[in-house]
């Protein structure tokens, strides 16, 4: 267990596994492999409908059919319902390669050849595959499709060269295809008979009729690489669309037989599916460097154009940074790509500020009051850089030519988003620095070059508070500020004592303080130097003693908001630890050396104040939390350390399989992102500090202790929490889908706090304005009879509203006894039911308030409609009510008359669940609603009237809760507005 829980990845759009395309009724929806798991997007505009749970290892293959989807992993296959996996299908001892749906069955392969049936529609589905093939020896199978028209035949492709036909059904080989002395890769049927394509390693494709097993034509690939992918077009065009290894796609005019169009550059990658939808001129393409895209052939001259896409980093990130009060993520890859991922926040994490410091919270139940994470893969995007594609068409370049090179650090500012640019780069082996502007996801017209006499590479930059500088710092020990509004230089930082300009060595960090007064600078050499910003001039260094290879500022450490929230420290501290209290309102600047040491340094003071040391390997990157207080270092030895700059100490250590390379946390300290090596997403991790009902941090940090967890999974489902002996913490509970929030979050509600029905605001309104919407939807006419009435069986009414059918015998019991008499003599003695059936309704009352227990009658009530709610308690309306009051006989009515008894139980159980607060807003509509109906009963009970005056007492302590609660969290937005930062 850790301060931060792995909640999911971002950033993955498919992998190097096939996709599989499918159609439901107007929609098509493509299914595509992550990992571990598998997405379904919509193909009108590839929007994101699912994510499925995650698998025990990665996917090897996908078919789909209908809302079934089949995943093969290492020697199984999962079956899932949409995103609920229902079955698993064990038969191979190898692993599984291919997959193919065959009518109502679905054949797989494994790496020795080995081919089984499995029937998924019938009984059988749960008894293993209800056949098997045994390939031939030397006959190594690479691919499996089936012709259109041969029933129950397949054809495999092998990587010695050669090509089977089998019948599944008598399961035998039919014909052995001579071949074409090159390994098959991929094969499919055409839409004319007894014709395929045949793609082969060689880079040449054959169009082969297998009835007659002769060569139609064949076309062979430009560029070098094997044919990955190949497709027919459905829509009347004669066109066959092949993938290769290069990332390029090519379209063959199939009766002029020769190349119609190349789509250069259409992935960076190997291309690993193609796909003509039916009866459209679209073309879908997937690659491993992690996109999708649509092309359409609209053109007057037949060239594709490209339609849509989706796509994520093709390389692992190398820094990200949260922006827009952690609503969106910067990140840079090392594909050269600067990209922007969504997060979007609820207003539910202001509340948590104030339930931490108001011990009062508003919250939507369980689930959904740690619903604060919610991504939007939609708002994703890549930042333009000048129509590189246009570009290198007319240039006859590769894309990759013409991009930017990797940035290695970057810099930001919001609050000049709106007037220019607001972000500086910097990038590998690159002596200029360049500018984007976020408003318009573009890169700016200007580029920063620093030191054009002697130009070295830019290794460090910081935009200034106000927005209107950028500091650069190069490799030569240069350092200088230019106005980001027009690219101007505005003066270097020169020290007299050094030859080259500001430091003897490589600039590791620059930063500017929040209020442009102070800039710090860091050296290679170990050298720390504060400047006065405006007029250049070096006010103070100090000499750390070793080589420095990083260095982070934290700007906002002595602002309001940290004296505020360090001001419980000063009692405690005062006499034992003053040390602590030197700490509030200085301005630290966290430095990382080769000697694998963290330190500390009051830049005002110019003395080190902290000191910390647990990493064994290389230190790849340091985070400040937002209140200075925490510190995240992360190593090349796959542990990610939190430390507490005020105790000094450190107090939580986490390991990963996979070292993390760059880390970030969002201002309101509710979520960590982290890259990882050779991994091309980004990983989100929750603070339990946020919404743990402990308020000390020991209760679930690991303290010194080293604990292991897993990856976040990609569709935040999966258990990833480990213990010390790597096992599975049984207590960490699942999400089933990525709008439920948090995994780790109990279910027992939190002392103190309202959760609210989670039912529609429709739902529950509707009760209390139901007279109105029944006199809007009253028909103008009235129902007319049908000319000839149908025959119906004798029926008796129920409450349900279903058709009960009347039995031709009474019901007898074990003795031979009507049960209805059993019923009248068992309930003799109590009072008299009259002869109405008995609800559901009633029925649950009564066992809840035998068993203290109002959970299932509160899920019955919240799964009724609004008419039948209302119904339901205006069946409890008295029957024969004498207009006489009779106080002596009141409690002999309340015995004789079962709803009477009925609506004590209901005020027992309103008084129960406002005292528990729970479902608030729908008690409380339904306490109006009982009201409105039996408000005259209540009148003339004594024994009624004396729950409703305890029902008042509670429900005004519930109210005052709520005000008080609603008027300290305005205290504190106010008080947040108006802080320093």
């Amino acid at each position: 267990m850790g301060i931060f829980e792995p909640y999911r990845a971002i950033g993955y759009i498919t992998s190097e596994v096939p996709f599989s395309v499918q159609r439901l009724g107007t929609e098509t929806f493509v299914t595509v492999s992550i990992g571990k798991a598998f997405q379904v997007y919509n193909c009108s505009k590839l929007t994101l409908v699912l994510v499925s749970p995650q698998l025990p290892s990665k996917i090897r293959a996908l078919s789909s059919y209908r809302d079934y989807t089949f995943a093969a992993y290492g020697s199984h296959i999962a079956v899932f319902n949409r995103a609920q996996q229902v079955d698993t299908c064990s038969g191979h001892s190898a692993k599984i390669t291919r997959l193919l749906l065959f009518g109502e069955h679905v054949l797989s392969v494994d790496i020795d050849g080995n081919l089984c049936i499995w029937n998924f529609k019938g009984n059988e589905r749960n008894r293993g595959p209800i056949g098997h093939i045994k390939l031939d020896d030397g006959f190594t199978p690479s691919c499996i499709m089936h012709p259109e028209t041969y029933l129950n035949k397949i054809v495999f492709g092998s990587q010695e060269g050669s090509m089977q036909l089998w019948n599944i059904s008598t399961k035998k080989k039919l014909y052995d295809f001579k071949g074409w002395k090159s390994s098959i890769t991929s094969c499919v049927s055409s839409p004319a008979l007894d014709v395929v394509a045949v793609g082969c390693a060689d880079g040449k494709i054959h169009v082969h009729n297998i009835r007659y097993d002769e060569e139609l034509v064949t076309f062979t690939h430009s560029s070098r690489g094997a044919v990955t992918a190949l497709s027919f077009s459905t829509d009347g065009q004669p066109l066959l669309a092949s993938g290769g290894s290069s990332g390029v796609i090519s379209v063959w005019n199939l009766e002029k037989r020769r190349l119609q169009s190349v789509i250069g550059e259409a992935h960076d990658s190997s291309i690993v599916s193609l796909h003509f939808f039916a009866n459209e001129p679209v073309l879908m393409s997937a690659a491993a460097d992690n996109s999708i895209k649509m092309w359409i052939f609209d053109t007057s001259d037949g060239e594709p154009r490209l339609l849509r896409f989706r796509s994520g980093h093709s390389a692992p990130p190398l820094c990200i940074r949260f922006y827009a009060n952690g609503r969106h993520i910067l990140s840079a890859g090392q594909d050269r790509a600067f990209r922007l991922f969504s997060v979007i926040q609820s207003f539910i994490l202001m509340l948590c500020v104030s339930a931490v410091l108001f011990d009062c919270f508003l919250t939507s139940d369980s689930d959904v009051a740690l619903s604060t994470v919610a991504t939007t893969d939609q708002q994703s995007r890549e930042l333009s850089q000048h129509h590189i594609s246009k570009r290198a068409k007319k240039l006859k370049l590769k894309e990759e030519e013409l991009k930017l090179k990797p940035v290695i650090a970057f810099d930001c500012a919001e609050i000049r988003e709106r007037d220019w640019c607001n972000v500086v780069t910097c990038h590998m082996d690159t002596s200029e620095a360049y500018i984007w502007r976020l408003q318009n996801f573009v890169l700016g017209k200007h580029i920063l070059r620093p030191c054009a006499q002697n130009p070295t590479p830019v290794k460090a930059c910081a935009i200034s508070a106000c927005g209107n500088f950028a500091v650069l710092g190069t490799a030569g020990g240069w350092i200088e500020r230019f106005n980001l509004q027009s690219g101007h230089s505005r003066g270097s930082y020169l020290d007299t004592s050094e030859r080259n300009g500001a430091h003897k060595g490589e600039v590791v960090g620059v930063a500017c303080d929040s209020t442009n007064t102070l800039m710090i600078s860091a050296g290679y050499h170990g050298d720390i130097k504060v400047w006065d910003f405006k007029g250049r001039e070096l006010k103070s260094r100090l000499e750390v003693g070793c080589c420095l290879v990083k260095a982070i500022y934290h700007r906002y450490n002595g602002n309001g908001i940290f004296l505020y929230l360090s001001l419980f420290l000063f009692c405690r501290y005062l006499y034992s630890k003053l040390d602590v209290i030197q700490l509030v309102g200085t301005c630290l600047l966290a430095t990382v050396a080769d000697d694998l040491v963290i330190r500390v340094f009051d830049v005002v003071a110019l003395r080190m104040v902290r000191k910390f040391q647990g990493h064994t390997d290389r230190i790849t990157d340091l985070c400040f939390s937002e209140d200075g207080k925490w510190l995240l270092s992360s190593s090349m030895d796959g542990t990610l350390r939190i430390w507490d700059v005020i105790l000094a100490r450190q107090i939580d250590a986490v390991h990963v399989d996979v070292a993390i390379t760059a880390l970030s946390l969002s201002p309101n300290m509710d979520v960590l992102a982290t890259t990882h090596a050779e991994q091309n997403g980004v990983y989100l991790w929750v603070n339990q500090s946020m919404f743990s009902r402990s308020s000390s941090v020991d209760s679930y940090a690991s303290g010194k202790e080293v604990v292991s967890v897993k990856l976040p999974s990609i569709s935040a489902t999966e258990d990833s929490h480990e213990d010390d002996h790597g096992g599975s913490n049984a207590n960490n509970q699942s999400v089933p889908s990525e709008a439920s929030g948090l995994s780790t979050f109990t279910q027992e509600q939190i002392p103190g706090l309202v959760t609210l029905s989670l039912l529609p605001k429709s739902q529950w309104q509707s009760l209390i304005n139901l007279d109105i919407i029944k006199v809007r939807n009253k028909p103008i006419e009235p129902p007319k009879k049908p000319e000839k009435a149908p025959f119906f069986l004798p029926s008796v009414p129920s409450l349900s509203g279903d058709i009960l059918f009347k039995p031709s015998e009474p019901a007898q019991d074990d003795d031979g006894m009507d049960i209805d008499e059993a019923r009248k003599t068992k309930n003799k003695g109590k009072y008299e039911t009259p002869l109405i059936p008995v609800s559901k309704f009633t029925e649950l009352l009564h066992s809840c308030v035998e068993a203290n227990n109002f959970s299932a009658f509160t899920n019955y009530m919240k799964g009724l409609s609004p008419s039948n709610l209302d119904m339901e308690l205006r069946m409890l309306q008295i029957i024969d009510d004498n207009d006489e009051d009779d106080g002596d006989d009141d409690q002999d009515d309340v015995e004789t008359k079962p709803e009477l008894v009925a609506i004590q139980l209901l005020f027992d159980y309103f008084i129960h669940e406002i005292s528990s607060r729970n479902n608030f807003e729908f008690i409380q509509a339904l306490i109006r609603l009982f009201l409105k109906i039996h408000g005259e009963t209540v009148r003339r009970q004594a024994s009624l009237q004396d729950k409703a005056k305890k029902l008042l007492e509670i429900q005004s302590a519930a109210w005052q809760k709520i005000d008080k609660m609603f008027q300290s969290t305005r205290c504190m937005v106010t008080f947040l507005s108006n802080s320093q930062f």
